[in-house]
């Protein structure tokens, strides 16, 4: 690979990553939004080198005469008597994803990294907030796996919870409603997970809010405590699945 599209790649791979990060929020499909500023400082530093690699070596729409960076390889060639103007060809194997995350949106992770992933024992709680005394309880997926595995008053017990997360198909018939708790980003992404009983399941991916209540099975305090709990939901569709 030449060194003018070594910066070309460069620039291209800078563009990329500032276009889900920058100019959109795609990028936070994969990584926290803290980490967001990250990303655009690191598509800016690309795309600088970029920039600086390219004036260097005389591309004409950056302002320098051609020859002048032919010659200034041919000297540092002749120097130490090999080609230091081409790079290794692998390089070349950056280009489809650098095109790819320019181009193409990659797809949020789903239901496709649920089911590929182990139940977990959720953060340990010290105390539980008392329920509402009157309605559905509204509780995100992680406080209810919680309660469920950690809770010996069995809080969740007789109570309607809302809950909401999405879609992954089960291979029984049955299916699971899913949340993706990402620490850093999405290569550490651990799935939170219950199964739903009682209704047919909507399409994989679909975000639903689920009504229904507990029904206690497995151990406590441990994953088959809430991995085995049960609903019977009424879901409203929310969009596809996004983190």
């Amino acid at each position: 690979m030449r060194r003018t599209v070594q910066n070309l790649l460069l620039l291209l791979t800078g563009a990329g990553v500032l276009r889900v990060s920058l100019f959109s929020d795609i990028g936070l499909r994969y990584v926290k939004e803290g980490l967001q500023p990250f990303l655009v400082a690191s598509g800016i530093v690309l795309c600088a080198l970029g920039l600086i690699g390219a004036r260097r070596d005389g591309l004409p729409f950056l302002g320098r005469r051609q020859g002048q960076g032919l010659h200034s390889d041919a000297a540092l060639s002749s120097e130490h008597g090999h080609d230091h103007t081409h790079g290794p060809r692998i390089a070349w194997l950056l280009v489809p994803p650098a095109l790819v995350l320019l181009l193409f949106a990659p797809p949020a992770l789903g239901s496709y990294t649920a089911t590929r992933d182990n139940p977990k024992i959720v953060e340990e709680y010290e105390r539980f907030e008392p329920l509402p005394a009157h309605g559905p309880a509204p509780l995100s997926l992680t406080e209810f796996i919680a309660r469920a595995q950690q809770d010996d008053k069995q809080s969740l017990q007789g109570r309607t919870v809302l809950i909401q997360g999405f879609v992954t198909p089960a291979k029984d018939g049955t299916w699971d409603l899913t949340r993706l708790l990402v620490a850093c980003c999405a290569a550490d992404s651990q799935s939170l997970t219950v199964t739903m009983h009682g209704a047919t399941a909507p399409p994989a991916d679909i975000w639903v809010r689920v009504t229904g209540r507990w029904h206690p099975g497995g151990v406590l305090g441990t994953t088959s405590a809430a991995w085995h709990s049960t609903s019977q939901p009424s879901g409203e569709s929310r969009g596809r699945a996004s983190r």
